[in-house]
């Protein structure tokens, strides 16, 4: 028999880009029989070649760099890119993997590999949860603690993915996981987060709706748990009534994978998969990662669901295809001609290491012990099983590099060739005396890696991904308490996407740097801030607690006690901290009104001897909590990473919007506080300890 062959994409009307996309959409349901409707529901849409549709794999990474899919550049993970407090360097990180991806995706179709997991234009990040308790095994795929920084973060991240192009999307990010996730990883999948009114909205909700309503997020992903009984991924109440009606969502919603099984094997909110799917759809879940939508033709023909609820839900899906210009010349569509090439190239690594360089934190630096001149070392000790460990540069969810410069690595590249080098660094239950000869000063490069923290599942020495406790693997306590009662002048480089117990380091240790997971330029990033080619600038976007037992459970979703907003205890270290190797001063305050907004302006000047980065931080405290309101200590509202030359100095306005102003009432509604007397407070952390800059303001 005579092969039929698909008709040409000229006769094809959804092919036509003179028309607008709506239409086209709509002339291509029409073709569709109602099998491959619901076919093209699962995240890994099959091709119709009698239409001439290409297979499609909706699931695709790219937290920190585009992951899964082999090389490419690795930036550091995201609660690194949140410890910059750098909105336009997040926006160019998130650009360069956008092109990166764009680069993978043209080279698959020119080697016809269309549809292949993780070589899509879909990718489900940023993760936007909170890092509500720091024993959450996935607080590192996140921006830390506080709901306005992880907002600004997240939308320079969407904007840089996204691109600029009013008509095609360069990728298509997705915010999740909406709306209140974030542990235990163990008991996600049958776990109901109890989350008060105030609490959703003083905290769990601001960042998703700033990334739905001014970045113009493509996508939103579910989480596996419950929210006050409402499974996440079919609640009607939190996707139809919330984000689409409310906040005026236009994007694609999908599930976490497997989440629907949860349904009716955990949740108990539905009576078996045909039944979940047909919940899911009908509140407004568009697509599936799973398995659970391949029920979807029985629950047609069970009357469960309409041909209308398909039709919903694949209007939303196609408009994101043919905004990424699928079914468009790709001579139109930005980003099509990037070379492969483009992966790893000089220009992004060289991002990657502008990056690590701001997320380091400078914690402990007691008599200015660092920066060390390499030129007066003759002798040092490299030792910690992170010295020559990738997954303590990468994090989860990454990808490959052929440049992963470890610390190990770095550190003997930069010291002279003269300098004794001594390395401890074998595995942990072979370890020798971490201290050889009389070494100057011993770099020990400890904190987690991927063995200790990650998601449910992928930790190889913790199952559930979170961790117990906040300290350091007894391990490495025991070597650095053998280290001090030696006397050695420790340089502790402490790895993690998380915070953890330090005190004794800090007060023992020459100095304490933590590393967030620093990418592939991590090794060079490190040695640079430790012999002082750079200047540290990092700040921490979560608080280091000093004592696990200042925090409520882990199950308790209640802001009372957490983060730096309620906390009631004295922290090791507070949110926004972060030391340099220059001082700061700031004066010449003014407040100003625009409009509904404010306008803090004052004069930053670097009174150090070196050449450094401010990041100037502005917190509002209420003077009166106000009869029925929960109390916050303070707020952040306004951020600005500041480079100032040694005794130079500039003006700096700062703006802080109407929302950021208002205060949220107990039953979750939001009032701007006309009258009420305020203080705007800058400095550079959210402790506030002799601020100085402290300015009422009625407004």
């Amino acid at each position: 028999m005579r092969k039929t062959l698909p008709p040409s994409k000229d006769s094809l009307p959804w092919f036509d880009s003179t028309r607008p996309f709506a239409k086209r959409i709509e002339q291509l349901l029409r073709q569709l029989t109602r099998r491959e409707k619901c076919a093209q529901l699962s995240f890994d849409a099959p091709g119709i070649p009698r239409l001439d549709i290409a297979p499609y794999n909706w699931w695709n990474e790219a937290l920190h760099g585009v992951a899964r899919s082999g090389r490419a550049t690795v930036f550091p993970q995201a609660i690194g890119l949140a410890a910059t407090f750098d909105t336009a360097l997040v926006r160019r990180v998130a650009r360069a993997i956008a092109y990166e991806g764009r680069a993978k995706y043209h080279d698959a179709l020119r080697h016809g590999r269309p549809g292949r997991q993780y070589l899509g234009l879909t990718y489900w990040s940023p993760n936007i949860n909170l890092v509500r308790d720091p024993r959450w095994g996935r607080g590192q795929e996140t921006y830390g603690e506080d709901p306005f920084l992880t907002a600004q973060i997240g939308a320079a991240f969407v904007h840089g993915l996204q691109g600029d192009h009013p008509k095609y999307l360069l990728a298509a990010a997705c915010a999740k996981h909406f709306w209140g996730h974030s542990g235990p990883e163990a008991k996600r999948h049958g776990f109901d987060a109890r989350i008060s009114p105030y609490d959703a909205e003083a905290t769990y909700l601001p960042h998703f709706r700033h990334l739905v309503k001014e970045a113009k997020v493509a996508g939103v992903m579910g989480a596996y748990n419950r929210i006050n009984g409402e499974g996440s991924c079919a609640s009607a109440k939190y996707i139809q009534g919330l984000l689409r009606g409310e906040w005026g969502f236009k994007g694609y919603f999908t599930s976490d994978c497997g989440a629907l099984c949860d349904l009716f094997l955990h949740h108990g909110l539905a009576k078996d998969m045909t039944h979940a799917a047909a919940l899911a759809l009908k509140a407004g879940c568009d697509l599936n990662c799973g398995e659970a939508y391949s029920k979807l033709p029985e629950a047609l023909q069970k009357g469960l669901i309409t041909e209308d609820d398909l039709d919903t839900a694949l209007r939303r899906l196609f408009a994101i295809r043919f905004r990424l210009g699928e079914f468009d010349d790709l001579t139109h569509v930005p980003g099509t001609g990037t070379p492969p090439q483009v992966v790893s190239c000089p220009a992004h690594r060289r991002l990657a290491l502008q990056a690590a360089l701001h997320s380091a934190v400078l914690l402990s630096n007691p008599g200015d012990f660092l920066p060390l001149d390499a030129r007066k070392l003759t002798c040092v000790t490299i030792a910690g099983p992170n010295a020559t460990k990738l997954s303590a540069l990468w994090g989860n969810y990454h990808g490959l590099s052929a440049h992963f410069d470890t610390p190990l690595e770095a550190l003997t590249r930069k010291l002279l060739p003269g300098t004794a080098i001594n390395y401890t660094g074998l595995e942990e239950n072979e370890r020798p005396d971490p201290m050889t000869g009389h070494p100057e000063v011993v770099f020990y490069f400890g904190g987690l890696n991927g063995s200790h923290e990650g998601e449910e599942g992928t930790a190889a020495q913790n199952l559930s991904g979170d961790r117990g406790d906040l300290a350091l693997p007894k391990e490495q306590r025991a070597e650095l308490d053998a280290l001090y009662a030696r006397g050695a002048k420790v340089v502790l480089v402490v790895f993690g996407g998380s915070p953890l117990d330090l005190a004794p380091d800090c007060e023992k240790a020459a100095a304490v740097l933590f590393a967030p997971y620093p990418g592939e330029a991590g090794g060079e990033a490190i040695a640079r801030l430790l012999l002082g080619e750079n200047g540290p600038s990092g700040r921490l976007p979560m608080t280091f607690p000093a004592h696990l037992e200042d925090l409520p459970p882990f199950e308790d979703y209640s802001m009372r006690g957490r983060t730096y907003r309620y906390l009631t205890a004295k922290p090791l270290f507070p949110f926004g901290f972060g030391l340099s190797y220059t001082t700061f001063a700031y004066r010449d305050a003014v407040i100003r009104t625009h409009g509904n907004s404010l306008r803090l302006s004052f004069t930053l000047k670097n009174t150090g001897k070196c050449d450094g980065d401010e990041v100037a931080q502005v917190y509002l405290r209420r003077c009166d909590s106000g009869s029925g309101y929960p109390a916050t200590n303070c707020e952040l509202v306004a951020f600005r990473r500041v480079h100032l030359k040694a005794d130079a100095e500039r003006r700096v306005t700062l703006t802080i919007a109407p929302e950021q102003l208002e205060r949220v009432h107990p039953d979750g509604t939001r009032v701007f506080p006309s009258g009420e007397t305020i203080e705007l407070l800058a400095g550079c952390d959210s402790s506030l300890v002799n601020a100085p800059i402290q300015l009422a303001y009625t407004l």
